[in-house]
């Protein structure tokens, strides 16, 4: 809920109501609104000490945001930077296939979320089962990509919808927040269902392949 009213509501509100000349301003209502998710981000980073590429271009997603906005660029390249960044990531997983650890592995099939030893016993027992589950963890990688695919197209499109007026003015400032705002319904939301769902086919995988229950798969990590 933090992460959503700094990043993208206070944002909003910020650009399509105090953009005016006599509120901040075009550009100052620009620097302020991007000064949240911007500094929220930075914050999370230094706190946590997990500088991943990922939250690392979401600040970078912001600032160019606000360069392409202050330094009065064609509208067009909104359209292309946000198409761009999801599909870095989805780029990122693509490659991530040509590793010794897909991103699946990492986000979820690993020994801190899931009991990886018991599992790996389960599945030698099966003929062929760690091959088969290993290429079911390729098509599930393969459908995380896809999921940022969906996200850079559609982030394309709605920026092309919506950005229609020149860089540096208040109704820029105000379309920019209603992309902001559209964003995350037509966007997120779907995207998040899309990677449930691939985590929900990873799990009746390895359910349906080792016969263990929910329990014994998920386990809290008593490693300190």
């Amino acid at each position: 809920m933090i992460d959503l009213l700094v990043s993208i509501i206070l944002p909003s509100v910020i650009l399509m109501k105090l953009s005016g000349e006599n509120d901040l301003g075009a550009s100052g209502a620009l620097i302020v609104a991007l000064s949240f998710p911007l500094i929220w981000g930075a914050f999370e980073l230094i706190k946590y000490k997990k500088f991943n590429f990922i939250a690392l271009l979401g600040l970078i997603s912001v600032l160019l945001t606000g360069g392409i906005g202050l330094l009065e660029l064609d509208t067009k390249w909104i359209a292309i930077k946000e198409a761009a960044i999801p599909a870095i990531i989805g780029i990122g997983v693509l490659i991530s296939t040509y590793t010794p650890y897909p991103l699946i592995k990492t986000l979820l099939y690993n020994p801190k979320i899931m009991d990886v030893d018991k599992i790996k016993q389960k599945l030698s027992a099966t003929e062929n089962g760690e091959a088969v589950f290993e290429s079911r963890l390729l098509k599930a990688t393969y459908l995380l990509a896809g999921t940022f695919a969906f996200s850079a197209v559609m982030n394309y499109l709605l920026a092309k919808w919506i950005v229609t007026s020149p860089t540096g003015t208040a109704e820029f400032n105000e379309q920019l927040g209603q992309m902001t705002l559209y964003s995350y319904p037509v966007i997120a939301i779907p995207s998040m269902l899309m990677t449930m769902a691939i985590f929900y086919y990873l799990w009746r995988t390895i359910k349906g392949m080792t016969g263990l229950t929910l329990e014994e798969i998920f386990h809290a990590n008593d490693t300190k």
